[in-house]
């Protein structure tokens, strides 16, 4: 019985071509494969499609400094697409129009693709990469959850999976910057993941931040601190000098950030020159930051050093995100870690 072969035609004509031109045709195939993969690495692509939305935008920013400033998602017929430069691994959030905000684990060279129903969106689910689909299992799972099951299941969720940035993202969410923090807790799953993620740098400044938080009980001073700000003018902890004051960290791009700077503004304009701030500002330019200060009546020190998130004055008082606020009484730290909301509602006792 004959046994007929089948040979693709590119490997039969390579048999007819002389020696020298192989190996130019397999030095430039291989140069092809090299700029090929060099086109993926360094950036991080989403797709998806929503029920329930049809067109519309959607914004997304990074906590931790993946994309400069906030970004737009603009679907259409459902569908939407997205690629961004990442050289670094980290966090975006997707901001959506009834303003609640989802976690989408960006990694270099990585793409995901989203399905999502608009009046549901607990139930989004993410495939692509390890730590987004490791998201959608805890998100399905703690759908139903009261907030107190929610906390004790985060907590259990990140012991076993302390390699993920994952259960960095759920310490950050459900221990320090929620509404009723638990910061001892924060800093017991900080020890357990430093032990797998050694080089997170989101991980890092976290420790930074619980180590702040935990050591700067209420009656602690507030470390002292030295820095120029937007206007070339020299700031530190004398600017803070009065019976109620401020550190708050901000960006233009970040809503929740500038309701925080209304809020001391408000308190500001009750309590007659007896509350004070000074705010870091993470905008990468400085022209954004006067911008943003003249439209929200800014008109407290703010540093903006450029370096973001890494700005030298958060590393020296253990800040790490946006927003984030300290409420000082008489030169001394009363409550830390605070969100905008946190914030508001704690000048409110006072100024009411």
């Amino acid at each position: 019985m004959a046994v007929r072969v089948r040979v693709p035609f590119a490997a039969l004509l390579m048999f007819f071509i002389p020696m020298p031109m192989k190996r130019y045709i397999y030095i430039l195939f291989l140069s092809f494969l090299l700029v090929a993969c060099g086109e993926s690495k360094g950036r991080f692509k989403i797709e998806g499609r929503f029920l329930h939305i049809n067109s519309g935008e959607l914004y997304v920013y990074s906590p931790d400094g993946v994309i400069d400033g906030m970004d737009t998602i603009k679907i259409q017929d459902g569908r939407f697409a997205l690629e961004v430069p990442c050289r670094s691994d980290g966090v975006l959030m997707i901001v959506f129009p009834n303003y609640s905000q989802q976690p989408i684990f960006a990694e270099s060279g990585g793409a995901v693709e989203v399905k999502a129903d608009a009046s549901r969106l607990r139930d989004m689910e993410i495939k692509g990469t390890k730590a987004n689909e490791l998201m959608t299992t805890f998100r399905k799972s703690s759908t139903n959850m009261s907030p107190p099951q929610e906390a004790k299941f985060a907590a259990q969720f990140v012991k076993d999976h302390p390699e993920s940035p994952v259960s960095v993202y759920l310490t950050k969410k459900y221990f320090v910057d929620s509404n009723t923090p638990d910061y001892k807790q924060a800093a017991s799953l900080v020890a357990v993941m430093s032990k797998a993620q050694k080089d997170n740098g989101a991980l890092v400044r976290l420790k930074q931040q619980t180590d702040l938080l935990t050591v700067s009980l209420p009656g602690k001073a507030l470390p002292t601190f030295s820095a120029i700000d937007v206007d070339g003018h020299k700031v530190t902890n004398g600017d803070l000098n009065a019976p109620v004051s401020v550190v708050s960290v901000w960006a233009s791009w970040s809503f929740e950030s500038i309701d925080a700077q209304n809020a001391i503004a408000d308190a500001m304009k009750k309590a007659d020159e007896k509350c004070k701030a000074v705010s870091i500002c993470v905008d990468a330019s400085k022209t954004m930051c006067r911008q943003a200060m003249q439209n929200n009546s800014i008109d407290w020190p703010v540093i903006c050093d450029g370096m973001t998130i890494n700005s030298r004055l958060m590393k020296q008082l253990g800040l790490s995100t946006v927003p984030e606020n300290i409420l000082l009484r008489n030169g001394r730290i009363v409550k830390s870690g605070l969100n905008a909301a946190q914030l508001r509602q704690e000048l409110t006792k006072i100024y009411h």
